[in-house]
């Protein structure tokens, strides 16, 4: 027993979808465990989908960390030498995540000095971001299902509008649920917010960080992660929510793609 899960833990990370298959095959209530519907069922019975943006629709994590590595190396700290070594250190809150790559807050205050030099850094290549492979389909899927699609995000909320509209893709969405600063404290409050606004809403959450399913516990919502944006593959399964490799594994997930 031990040497199959020995096996089986080796198998989750060189091949997600094997994770995925064997919870369909072995564990289906797994699947099956949500309060309001059932994943990988072909009748959606989810009223809202909440997306994460970065990460999750927006594919910025290059770009993200050229922008961190440009401050790092004029501070003469290691750089994050990859999308992988980045995967496994990034995290919620950011200040924390800063001091972990060696910045001293002491001495530069990350609302008044760091924050402000990585937005501006971030915006000069933001342009070049691509939505993910997989957005579009999946928004027009959810709609022909008759379901609410809202964007919920510790990014500033006008930013994240302009690289809607620049990408065509503000119309997929019907609300967009962003903060009033560049400080990425999280979205904990404005999680509270939307449920207010939608007390009745049958609701899944769409991320990508672990920082997701907190917030999804927080709301009462279901959770799916997508293992191609912040954080690795073997952190969210950690979360004990379905974690899939991409968008359209999401869907297919959900029965509708």
């Amino acid at each position: 027993i031990a040497l199959f899960f020995f096996a089986f833990r080796r198998s989750l990370h060189a091949n997600t979808s094997f994770f995925i298959i064997y919870i369909k095959v072995f564990f289906p209530k797994v699947l099956d465990s949500g309060r309001k519907v059932g994943y990988n069922n072909s009748t959606m019975r989810y009223t809202h989908i909440i997306w994460d943006f970065n990460g999750t629709v927006l594919c910025d994590m290059e770009i993200g960390i050229a922008a961190t590595n440009q401050m790092l190396g004029k501070r003469g700290l290691p750089l994050i030498r990859d999308i992988a070594a980045y995967r496994e250190i990034f995290g919620f809150p950011v200040q924390q995540y800063y001091a972990r790559l060696g910045f001293d807050m002491q001495k530069e205050d990350y609302h008044t000095v760091l924050a402000p030099e990585w937005v501006a850094l971030y915006n000069e290549k933001s342009v070049e971001a691509p939505l993910f492979d997989g957005v579009r389909e999946l928004c027009d899927a959810l709609r022909a299902q008759g379901v609410h699609q809202s964007i919920l995000s510790a990014s500033e909320r006008e930013m994240m509008l302009a690289q809607l509209e620049e990408r065509g893709a503000l119309a997929w969405f019907d609300e967009v649920w962003g903060t009033g600063s560049i400080h990425a404290h999280g979205k904990g409050a404005l999680a509270e917010a939307w449920c207010e606004a939608h007390p009745d809403a049958q609701a899944l959450l769409i991320g990508d960080t672990d920082h997701d399913f907190e917030v999804a516990q927080r709301m009462g919502a279901d959770c799916i992660l997508i293992a191609n944006g912040h954080q690795s593959f073997g952190r969210l399964l950690q979360c004990g929510v379905p974690v899939v490799r991409d968008l359209r594994e999401a869907g297919e997930l959900l029965g509708v793609m």
